[in-house]
């Protein structure tokens, strides 16, 4: 879900910012680079999370900062950049080779688990960087700027996993190739739900691919106007939503050092994006959205996260055959209501 909002910079403010002029960058450079922030102290999962960073919570057997870095893998982003906290160092522990546990699997013969635990360390070249205080999406992205240096980058947010079988990621990198500036993920939400989300005013008419480049995925392209966090329902201008994935033209960086904090006293993605998508014409730096319609878990919330994990350890081969059958006459015998066996 999107961050916390606040306060755009106001119209005084975007003019101040300097972009590098976009020809510096082409719109032909390629995205090798994924950032993911990881620095959040997980309240929600309180008290796993106390002692356990709630990326490293599992999603059936795999933890779910490991899905997340698996699809940045998928979509050739080999360069991973984990913006984490003091806290968080079980993170990149994950990412490293255990040569204590391997050689244990190995002496026992047991491949298919010793496949599985080599797997997560070859995924791509993890890096690390801590942020020091909780300041906002918009500040972990601005801990990325070393690492990132002139080039444009992905963003992806662990609570949102995105199923391997629809190629999001792969998509919005397209978009990023064919328009350049930065592309956001958006989802359609029902209207009840769009005050938890950051909202997107696009144009009427989506954005049309040139001949013979259309979308692999059928996903719409939209160009972004404006950017609005949580907005009551009655005022919202659109039920797309924000979720957590990321193209961002390196002219970011310049944005989020002149946005000040917003809601929360922290500094906010959002706003910086806003900022662009209001300069975007002016400065060569248009925001597009692609609209995803594929299948998309939240392990943000709990009740959410028990449905991810349900949901994938059913479809889950070596699971699902003894699972699914116990689901359905667990929920047949009336569930948690049903009367105890005598």
């Amino acid at each position: 879900m999107g961050e916390p909002g606040g306060v755009a910079p106001t119209r005084r403010d975007r003019a101040a910012v300097t972009l590098r002029p976009a020809c510096g960058y082409g719109f032909a450079m390629s995205v090798t680079k994924a950032v993911i922030p990881a620095a959040g102290l997980g309240t929600r999962f309180l008290p796993a999370t106390k002692s356990l960073p709630k990326e490293m919570l599992p999603v059936v057997d795999r933890p779910a900062i490991e899905y997340v870095v698996e699809e940045a893998s998928r979509a050739g982003l080999r360069d991973v950049l984990l913006v984490t906290s003091r806290t968080k160092k079980a993170i990149e522990d994950h990412f490293d080779r255990e040569a204590e546990l391997e050689a244990a699997l190995e002496r026992k013969g047991d491949t298919a688990r010793l496949d599985r635990v080599r797997a997560s360390a070859g995924f791509a070249e993890v890096h690390s960087v801590r942020q020091q205080a909780p300041r906002g999406l918009g500040h972990a992205v601005l801990c990325a700027a070393a690492h990132v240096g002139h080039e444009p980058f992905a963003v992806l947010l662990g609570d949102d996993l995105i199923d391997e079988r629809d190629p999001l990621l792969v998509e919005m990198l397209a978009v990023r190739q064919r328009f350049g500036g930065s592309v956001v993920a958006l989802m359609e939400v029902p209207e009840d739900l769009v005050s938890l989300y950051g909202v997107a005013t696009v144009d009427p008419a989506p954005v049309t691919a040139p001949a013979g480049d259309a979308p692999a995925a059928g996903y719409q392209t939209v160009r972004i106007r404006d950017l609005v966090e949580k907005p009551p329902a009655a005022e919202a201008p659109s039920n797309l939503a924000i979720i957590g994935r990321y193209i961002l033209s390196p002219s970011i960086f310049a944005v989020l050092r002149e946005t000040p904090p917003g809601r929360g006293n922290e500094i906010q993605l959002t706003d910086a994006l806003r900022t662009l998508a209001t300069l975007g014409d002016d400065a060569g730096e248009p925001v597009h959205g692609v609209v995803f319609t594929g299948r998309r878990y939240d392990t943000g919330d709990r009740v959410d996260y028990l449905k991810a994990v349900i949901r994938l350890a059913c479809e889950r081969p070596d699971i699902g055959a003894e699972l699914y059958p116990w689901l359905e006459e667990y929920v047949s015998s009336g569930g948690p209501k049903a009367e105890p066996a005598r």
